[in-house]
């Protein structure tokens, strides 16, 4: 398979990485140690040179990127936003181009060890994708139920924007003057993309006004009082009284601070939200019903291209789209073994809808219900957390906690998902958790959930690799799908062989995990190449899979906006066991799944071209 990587930002979050995986410079059997060790030495220095080449890079992308910089725990450029006006991702684009001109002229890829010469071809090779999604940049779909400014300044500034200090305050304060500009770039990018016959499907639009609409819901909007407030002003109140209970301000500095709030919110933030909420109202009468990236200008080459992406591979949609068929019919056989060791007598679509509605599968929709799935799904956390040592050498040190995904984007997020430590500690990896409604969240499915986003999933793979030395930053905090997905879906299976899942229903819940990532890899490819309908696919996860509708029906939503992306996590899955299961194979008595695991963990994300070179040079030098 040919190498291909996320065509995301040199310098920021798209890199990917790996030890090993290049050939290193060759010396004679007959060279004297003491020139080989020279000649190493050389190329160390040398590549300490080019990570101070990247280092330098990184931070002046962190001036130009001031939300990039928050999510690493910086305070730089605090009070803003970044800029994404078409002018400005020209500007960077250049930039990227200019940094790699700059980099092959200043170094020698034959100069330098291993680790240099992966992070300068890396380097390349992300150019070359990031001119890729350049061209086709005003595809991709500005605001949707997935992802958009509209719920992302809320979650940024509760998430992310730490008031430690007034200063960080009058920061936050900055930010909710500076939506207006923000918010505004976003809203120009959507109206170019619209105008170009490049917009989401007639369904995403509601979401969209919904989202925006509960962000200007409360206190000071809509003429109710305190004891109601918007979500952006609940969080400010809260973390300002803490800078009195601390005693860093007084309350009399709390008051001036909130009425600065209260005034950004109302001559900033309401005006540019309204605004948006009336342009997407008015642009929904333009939408249809037609969902796939076929429908696109150039839609058929721009989904080659995501798949190419995402899955790091050659694949074609016909080839993907063959295997989810394929591993649907495995996973089912192997359900209703299952079936057969809990004594269920029916057909394996009887069985789904058993465990979609039996009452015995869910916790109450209620608050209480919700907090103990928290607490369930962070006790299974840490007992996983005990048993690593037999099958891992290297382990996180960021701490990680389970949080319920937050009431004002619970209606329109995804079932679970990760958000990585803060470098400086400062903020734990946090496992959101959509309680919304319980009944899409089955009780059997919480084991390996909990595996997955947690540890020793998405955890221990993104913390680990932020937590390395001697590499450049941009592969540090870089994220290949296939790569992390796949890690993802691969930390579903392995605490089977751990021991894990005891129960058989939730083994089973195990591989309804793994047949809805198999699934995935049918409906993906239906939706955006051959023309299926929403409804289509929707149906096609309701007979093969045993997720409720509404867990169907959000995930549908989702890959639609979201071409190709879905895919990556069973593709990355299959590699990983295919390269475990030869190196058990070829090293027999001397393989130690523990090694096998630092070679995929504790060099950075990688392609899975780059991931199947590692582990090769891995099992040669054994």
């Amino acid at each position: 398979m040919r190498l291909v990587s996320s065509a995301l930002s040199l310098v920021l979050i798209a890199g990917a990485a790996a030890c090993g995986g290049q050939t290193p410079a060759s010396t004679s059997p007959e060279t004297p140690p003491a020139q080989t060790e020279a000649l190493h030495a050389d190329q160390e220095a040398e590549t300490e040179r080019l990570n101070a080449f990247f280092e330098t890079k990184f931070n002046e992308s962190l001036s130009r990127n001031p939300m990039s910089a928050t999510f690493l725990g910086s305070r730089e450029n605090y009070d803003k936003w970044n800029d994404v006006s078409d002018a400005n991702r020209l500007a960077e684009m250049e930039i990227q181009r200019a940094t790699v001109a700059e980099m092959r002229e200043l170094f020698d890829p034959e100069s330098l060890s291993d680790q240099g010469r992966l992070s300068f071809r890396l380097a390349e090779y992300q150019l070359e994708l990031a001119e890729k999604a350049f061209a086709r940049r005003w595809h991709n779909y500005t605001f949707s139920q997935m992802r958009g400014a509209h719920a992302g300044i809320a979650s940024f500034l509760i998430g992310q924007h730490k008031v430690t200090s007034k200063s960080d305050a009058e920061a936050y304060i900055a930010r909710l003057r500076g939506v207006e500009t923000y918010l505004g770039q976003n809203l120009a990018n959507a109206q170019t993309s619209a105008e170009m016959g490049i917009r989401p499907p007639l369904f995403v639009y509601d979401f969209v006004i919904e989202g925006a609409a509960n962000v200007i819901d409360g206190y000071p909007f809509e003429g109710v009082g305190p004891e109601r407030p918007s979500p952006l002003y609940a969080d400010f109140v809260s973390k300002v009284d803490a800078l009195v209970t601390n005693t860093t301000i007084t309350e009399e500095e709390a008051e001036d601070l909130k009425f600065e709030a209260r005034g950004a919110l109302l001559d900033h933030v309401y005006p540019t939200y309204f605004e948006l909420i009336t342009w997407v109202s008015e642009d929904q009468a333009n939408a249809t019903t037609d969902d796939g990236a076929w429908k696109l200008p150039d839609g058929d080459a721009y989904y080659r291209d995501r798949l190419a992406q995402m899955t790091t591979t050659d694949m074609t949609a016909d080839e993907i789209h063959e295997l989810g068929l394929s591993e649907v019919a495995r996973i089912h056989e192997e359900m209703r073994a299952i079936m057969q060791q809990v004594e269920y007598d029916g057909t394996l679509q009887d069985f789904f809808e058993f465990t979609r509605t039996d009452e015995q599968f869910f916790k109450p929709n209620t608050d209480e219900g919700r907090a103990e799935y928290l607490a369930e799904a962070t006790a299974m956390i840490d007992t996983m957390r005990e048993a690593l040592p037999t099958v891992f050498n290297t382990f996180p040190k960021a701490e990680m906690e389970v949080k319920a995904v937050e009431a004002f984007r619970e209606r329109a997020a995804g079932k679970a998902f990760y958000q990585r430590p803060a470098p400086d500690g400062s903020r734990p990896g946090v496992y959101y958790a959509n309680l919304y409604r319980m009944q899409d969240m089955p009780l059997y499915q919480m084991e390996a959930l909990a595996y997955h986003e947690g540890i020793p999933g998405h955890h221990m793979q993104l913390a680990i690799s932020q937590e390395l030395t001697g590499i450049p930053k941009f592969r540090k905090y870089g994220s290949v799908t296939a790569y992390t997905e796949g890690w993802g879906l691969y930390s579903e299976f392995l605490p089977k062989e751990m021991g894990f899942y005891e129960d058989p229903y939730s083994d089973f819940g195990r591989l309804a995990m793994e047949l809805w990532r198999a699934a995935r890899l049918v409906v993906d490819t239906g939706l955006h190449a051959k023309k299926w309908t929403r409804e289509e696919a929707i149906d096609y996860l309701l007979v093969n899979t045993p997720n409720p509708e509404g867990d169907a029906r959000k995930a549908i939503e989702r890959y639609i906006v979201m071409p190709g992306q879905a895919t990556a996590y069973k593709i990355g899955m299959n590699k990983i066991l295919e390269l475990r299961e030869d190196a058990r194979a070829r090293l027999g008595d001397a393989f130690d799944i523990r090694d096998f695991h630092d070679v995929v963990l504790k060099d950075g994300p990688v392609p899975l071209q780059i991931l199947e070179e590692n582990v090769e040079t891995w099992i040669t030098s054994q």
